[in-house]
């Protein structure tokens, strides 16, 4: 008779053997760069965006490179937005479109610092607000690309939230091209289906859309309480808070209906935005600059 030996001296050991090889299986694959068999590794993005104003000069020395698209956030840190929103309501909003871009641009994106100062003369009527001559607003943006394009890179986008920077931010494009510089810029006229799809009432400023942007955005910085219909007919010239003023009379400063701005609204809105600047910068990155 063949005798069997106890199942207690059979199982332990074959237990820790089965432990121990399943153990040095997932060190090698650690220390390989490898997941372990079944588990799939988090894709990487090869040379993602980099933000410009956190390397020193021989960092920067590597990326401002002719294939990088430099990407400059351009929003007011000092403009008023109706009596619910704050002056620096735009450099929030180009700040946060910033973040979004370093954290899906494509490959070879440089990002620089923010722009906080720009042409703005349709809202100097309401204390705090500031504006740049036409002229200096559209050198400024020629210099400062000037000096990044020295060390390499033709190709520029403006992270624009502007509507009135438009002018000078064309003009800037056209200067520059007589260069072998790409400007292109986000310009906020252009129809969106998103936004024709969820909005409710008219107006362009700290209106019903701008408004739900900023409580996706930045809730912390909407006074909602203080929110008031503001849609008087629109004139030629810029806001007014006098009745009898040449302009848009707004006694707010806004000009639409905040009342009706909602968070799901904005998330629909900034989702859209976001999608369509990546797109601009993907395109861009596939343009080849003009002739010097």
């Amino acid at each position: 008779m063949i005798s069997v030996p106890d199942a207690r001296y059979i199982e332990k050991p074959a237990l820790r053997s089965t432990v121990c090889f399943l153990f040095s299986l997932l060190v090698t694959a650690l220390s390989s760069g490898q997941s372990p068999a079944g588990s799939t590794p988090p894709a990487a993005r090869a040379n993602p965006a980099v933000l410009l104003e956190t390397l020193s000069w021989d960092e920067a020395e590597k990326i401002l490179t002719p294939d990088a698209v430099v990407v400059i956030p351009l929003g007011a840190e000092s403009k008023e937005h109706g009596r619910h929103l704050q002056l620096n309501n735009d450099f929030l909003m180009a700040e946060y479109l910033k973040k979004r871009v370093l954290d899906a641009a494509p490959q070879n994106v440089v990002v620089a610092p923010t722009i906080n100062y720009s042409f703005y003369p349709a809202f100097l009527e309401y204390p705090g607000s500031t504006s740049l001559s036409i002229d200096t607003a559209r050198a400024m943006i020629t210099d400062i690309i000037h000096s990044l394009a020295h060390y390499g890179p033709r190709r520029f986008y403006i992270l624009n939230t502007g509507i009135s920077t438009l002018r000078p931010l064309a003009q800037a494009a056209t200067d520059l091209s007589k260069d072998g510089i790409v400007l292109r810029y986000t310009d906020l006229t252009k129809d969106d289906p998103v936004e024709k799809k969820v909005r409710q009432s008219g107006g362009t400023h700290a209106d019903e859309i701008e408004t739900s942007m900023m409580l996706y955005i930045a809730p912390e910085s909407v006074r909602m309480k203080k929110a008031a219909k503001d849609l008087n007919p629109d004139q030629p010239g810029g806001l007014t808070r006098d009745p009898q003023g040449k302009g848009t009379y707004s006694p707010t400063g806004a000009w639409g209906d905040p009342t009706l701005a909602t968070r799901e609204k904005g998330q629909a809105v900034t989702e859209s935005l976001v999608a369509t600047i990546l797109k601009d910068i993907n395109d861009l990155s596939k343009t080849t600059p003009p002739p010097r």
